[in-house]
């Protein structure tokens, strides 16, 4: 059923009696030409890629939970393509062009909303910085404008402008950016891939990968064996443990990350904001909460929650930026598990066994990269070759020093 002002004028004169389940329910078939790991954004929108893109169909995703109930329903929504690096800014900028068109692409409504990323300034060192990032992204043909105190002033005058510590001194905004409604992306790609005949499997979870002759037969499953020509793993912070069934070792640690919602509010934040002194982004949804994170724990971790000190940290910079959330109460937090890579950039590649292929070490950007991550896996899933934006994202280019270290951290993953 394709949705449309007239379909649900239909329905609605029908009492919404015709309403057609979004996705099939099918039992797993003996095999499948890909099979992908993960029921996430990532790999959701693989599988609708690999089926409209590339008329690969005889495709199943197998998800361990339900549709929605991993990282892709655990973020604060937040889309963007403000990057520095080479390696980083073509990708970003493609994921955000496919933002720009998806909910006509899918025929689902998943709220984007291009409200605008807006990055404070709070010394000299950090404008030039910032002025650099902004002049690369415009060199790559993205939108970025420098703003002075003045012009942040105008925008948002209840930040705290003149904070003895961070004093607010301009910022660099990114007006294509803004939010997405997460659950309205998982459901929008699980809809669009199950038209194209995809199988997509909940409540299914791989417990082995049978290899013979450095191939990749199928997996053993709580379902039984499905069996596959290629494999595709997108399972975010629980790809060390998929990538431990075929005794790899992978470049990347688990950390949780916490995210909060306020009670709602009067519409007063219409931009996506982030303290430049302190790692804390804002923005209020269509509630009226104001939705907000800030840093990852600072362990590794499988749990989907996090502990009172990162909250009190997040909190303590909240209220460093805007004064008047000392008076607004939290109402609730969730976290998502974090695959963050030793630079801070995602892996898309092939791996050493000829049909398995790895998603993995999305770090703090996987939300936002969920159409272009799943395009280009797509891509190199049905080419064998990587689409051009990903080149560099190759998982050797850890033995080889070809870092892309967007912060300049190092190989420190609890820092990107």
């Amino acid at each position: 059923m394709r949705y449309s002002a007239l379909s649900l004028l239909m329905n609605g004169l029908r009492g919404n009696a015709s309403w057609k389940p979004a996705w099939r329910e099918p039992e797993p078939k003996p095999h499948y030409d890909v099979i992908i790991i993960g029921g996430g954004g990532h790999g959701l929108a693989t599988a609708y890629y690999l089926a409209k893109e590339f008329g690969v169909r005889n495709v199943a995703v197998l998800e361990k939970n339900y549709i929605g109930s991993g990282n892709v329903g655990r973020n604060t929504t937040i889309i963007r393509s403000n990057y520095l690096l080479l390696g980083n800014n073509p990708f970003y900028e493609l994921s955000m062009k496919l933002w720009e068109g998806l909910e006509q692409d899918f025929n689902f409504n998943a709220m984007v909303s291009q409200r605008g990323v807006l990055n404070l300034i709070h010394s000299d060192a950090q404008r030039d910085a910032y002025t650099r990032r902004g002049n690369a992204m415009r060199l790559h043909g993205v939108d970025a404008e420098l703003l002075d105190r003045a012009a942040v002033k105008e925008m948002l005058p209840f930040l705290d402008f003149d904070n003895a510590r961070f004093p607010i001194q301009g910022g660099l905004i990114q007006r294509r950016g803004g939010t997405v409604r997460h659950d309205g992306v998982a459901w929008g790609y699980a809809r669009g891939a199950d038209s194209f005949g995809v199988d997509i499997i909940q409540n299914c979870e791989v417990t082995a990968i049978r290899r013979e002759n450095g191939k990749v037969l199928g997996v053993d499953t709580n379902k039984g064996f499905i069996g596959c020509g290629k494999l595709a793993v997108a399972v975010a912070g629980n790809s060390s443990q998929v990538a431990s069934m075929v005794d790899m070792k992978l470049p990347i640690e688990s950390h949780a990350l916490q995210a909060f919602v306020s009670e709602g509010l009067k519409p007063f934040i219409d931009c996506v904001v982030t303290f430049g002194a302190g790692h804390f982004y804002v923005s209020q949804s269509d509630k009226g909460g104001l939705v907000f994170g800030g840093d990852i724990e600072g362990y590794n971790s499988y749990a989907q929650r996090g502990n009172l000190a990162c909250v009190e940290h997040v909190i303590e910079a909240g209220k460093a930026m805007i004064p008047g959330l000392s008076r607004v109460r939290v109402l609730r937090s969730w976290g998502g598990i974090m695959d963050m890579s030793m630079d801070g950039t995602p892996i898309i590649d092939k791996t050493h066994i000829d049909n398995l292929y790895l998603n993995a070490g999305w770090c703090y950007g996987g939300f936002k990269a969920t159409p272009a991550s799943g395009f280009c896996f797509a891509h190199l899933i049905a080419k064998n070759e990587p689409h051009e934006v990903t080149r560099q994202m190759r998982l050797d280019r850890f033995e080889r020093g070809y870092l892309i270290d967007e912060k300049g951290q190092g190989a420190q993953p609890n820092l990107h």
